[in-house]
């Protein structure tokens, strides 16, 4: 079998075993406990019955992970410029941006609620604040891992500060840059929804896929409470495979191991 083909089947016949296994354990549960597993028919007819209702939720997850996960990338990739030009002000601010890494979000929600109100406002920080640090980190460390040997040569050549992180450091960055990006972009939808479930509401009848599984599960509908984790999963392949295409048409030059191909 020829390996493009391979890696097409070799999933598709995962995928059939692991539905046909989840079928099974759903009938092994007997008429008392099936519910607390529906099988794939139930929840794909959930799906369809709540499509309207998901897509929604979906587009206002997605509106609040966008707007932090952009914002978390202006201020990250932001941050990790100034902090790579600033030996001092990098000694300075990593043990706070560690401190803010390490700090649980969700601990701080009830505060961004009352600073910025509930709703999109609130899902938005909650998106960025997740977001930042891996973008900042990586950023950063990317621009301080430049050969030492070229940034000497440039500043032989008479290239000023700027042409030196614009068209040296940062070009060479771009592979740990996306690498943070990748992250970020993992970490997007799964912040949107976390914030949809602490802060989010359903003004205007746009309820997020966070709110709509609390309501789901207030209600016990667990064929619907697995077809919106369908749907997040789904948003998480979307947010990670257009920052993939973004790095392959950046990259497209480098091997996957750094550098470019002789």
């Amino acid at each position: 079998m020829k390996t493009p083909r391979r890696r097409l089947l070799l999933p598709l016949a995962t995928a059939f075993v692991a539905l046909a296994a989840w079928a099974l354990v759903h009938r092994a549960l007997g008429p008392d406990r099936a519910f607390l597993l529906p099988s794939p028919l139930q929840v794909a007819r959930a799906l369809i019955e709540r499509g309207p209702e998901l897509a929604s939720g979906a587009l206002a997850t997605t509106e609040g992970a966008l707007l932090g996960f952009g914002l978390a990338i202006l201020v990250g990739v932001g941050s990790g410029l100034l902090l790579s030009v600033s030996p001092r002000l990098r000694w300075s601010l990593t043990p706070y941006l560690m401190i803010l890494q390490m700090t649980p979000v969700i601990v701080l929600t009830p505060i961004l609620i009352l600073w910025v109100g509930p709703g999109l406002p609130s899902v938005t920080l909650i998106t960025f604040l997740i977001c930042f640090f891996p973008l900042a980190v990586n950023t950063t460390q990317g621009l301080v891992s430049t050969d030492r040997n070229l940034v000497d040569l440039f500043r032989m050549s008479g290239a000023g500060r700027l042409q030196e992180v614009f068209l040296l450091r940062l070009p060479g960055a771009l592979p740990t840059v996306f690498a943070g990006l990748r992250i970020s972009a993992t970490l997007a939808p799964i912040a949107a929804i976390t914030g949809d479930i602490y802060a989010g509401t359903s003004g205007g009848g746009r309820a997020g896929l966070g709110l709509l599984t609390v309501i789901y599960g207030a209600q016990f509908q667990m064929a619907a409470l697995f077809a919106a984790a369908a749907v997040s999963c789904l948003m998480g392949f979307v947010f990670v495979g257009l920052v993939n295409l973004a790095a392959r048409f950046a990259l497209h030059g480098w091997r996957a191991g750094g550098g470019r191909p002789d």
